[in-house]
């Protein structure tokens, strides 16, 4: 696993940020960036699980280990999710993906850090600044 962090500066506040990113249509309208259809089923809660699914239901499960309003949402992914079932928790601790949000003067910065398995490093580094383009879009908008 290799991390990266992709930064990105959205001329709204956090609060506007953090709508963007976590309201159900429009988490599926910026992740759509990565597969159309993609959304998550969880309260968000820290100590929750979360399921990030594609359209056919499968994806991935895991932890929501940090939700502090307006600030931080960090994950910590156990496995794949197939049919209905999780397929075991073989993802290790390593396995992050995290959003910090920080304002400062209306401006809000959004830095995402994950840990990437490498034959995903270039689907990543291509696609995540796209989907954090669609997200600055939402929340400026809105």
């Amino acid at each position: 696993m290799k991390k990266i962090q992709f930064t990105i500066e959205i001329n709204a506040p956090k609060e506007k940020v953090w709508e963007a990113l976590w309201k159900d249509e429009n988490y599926r309208n910026w992740c759509a960036v990565f597969h159309e259809g993609s959304h998550y089923k969880s309260d968000l809660q820290e100590g929750s699980k979360i399921y990030f699914l594609g359209p056919e239901n499968s994806g991935m499960f895991g932890i929501v280990e940090k939700n502090v309003p307006f600030e931080k949402m960090h994950f910590l992914h156990k496995g794949e999710f197939k049919n209905g079932e999780e397929q075991g928790e073989n993802y290790g601790l390593e396995a992050i993906e995290q959003y910090d949000l920080e304002e400062k003067d209306a401006t809000t910065s959004l830095s995402v850090t994950m840990n990437s398995p490498e034959e995903y490093l270039g689907y990543f580094t291509d696609t995540f600044p796209k989907a954090l383009e669609k997200v600055k879009e939402i929340a400026e908008k809105n």
